[in-house]
């Protein structure tokens, strides 16, 4: 388990990894919630369709444009964007929930996503963006997949460029050159931001005793 005060009260966080697509940021995430129990992922729900060996539930929640429409105009979302034609969002309910249970929620989402839950969110968030050792590197993973045509590769890499545009919005930045080292800043980031005070709500009790007032 990630380090951090077990045994005061928190509240959970809402940790941000943002990164062009192929910068690495859902291995990173993925590795993250492995060696913590009290991460939970932030599932999205989509509009696009299902990919070989995705799973509705764990990688998205697929839904319709007219169900997407119903949950966003009901309020189910703390966030939504387009993205190459298709919705993406952040349902509301299961998020809160873990927050009050201090549990910390990992989001894999774009700069958009990322600026709105900031937004309505405040002091919970915290921003990480993962960049990619080279713009080379991008690309030759951006290939690698082999899922994607040579336009929509293209398309990535304008997309790219945009979403590294808005690094600067973020408290963290990290270069993905190793996964290793990668990883290791990102528990470093997760451990500090929960010692924070404002975070460790059952701080003032915990003290109270030791100090032996009434």
């Amino acid at each position: 388990m990630i380090g951090g005060e077990a045994n005061v009260a928190r509240r959970g966080l809402m940790f941000i990894l943002s990164s062009p697509s192929g910068a690495g940021k859902t291995t990173l995430a993925d590795r993250l919630l492995k060696k913590d129990a009290r991460l939970v992922l932030s599932v999205s729900a989509t509009t696009r369709p299902r990919r070989p060996g995705e799973a509705d539930g764990k990688d998205y929640f697929f839904v319709s444009d007219d169900e997407f429409f119903r949950m966003r105009d009901n309020g189910e979302f703390f966030e939504w964007a387009n993205v190459f034609g298709y919705h993406y969002a952040t349902p509301r309910a299961a998020v809160e929930t873990a927050l009050r249970q201090g549990k910390d929620v990992v989001f894999d989402i774009d700069w958009q996503g990322a600026q709105q839950l900031a937004e309505v969110a405040g002091e919970d968030v915290v921003k990480v963006f993962i960049l990619p050792p080279s713009r080379e590197e991008l690309e030759r993973r951006l290939r690698w997949r082999a899922q994607d045509s040579g336009k929509v590769v293209r398309q990535r890499m304008a997309k790219a460029d945009a979403e590294m545009s808005h690094w600067a919005e973020y408290d963290y930045v990290i270069i993905n050159a190793d996964l290793d080292e990668s990883e290791r800043l990102l528990t470093t980031i997760l451990i500090a931001e929960r010692l924070k005070r404002r975070r460790q709500i059952g701080l003032a009790a915990v003290v109270k005793d030791m100090m032996g007032e009434e």
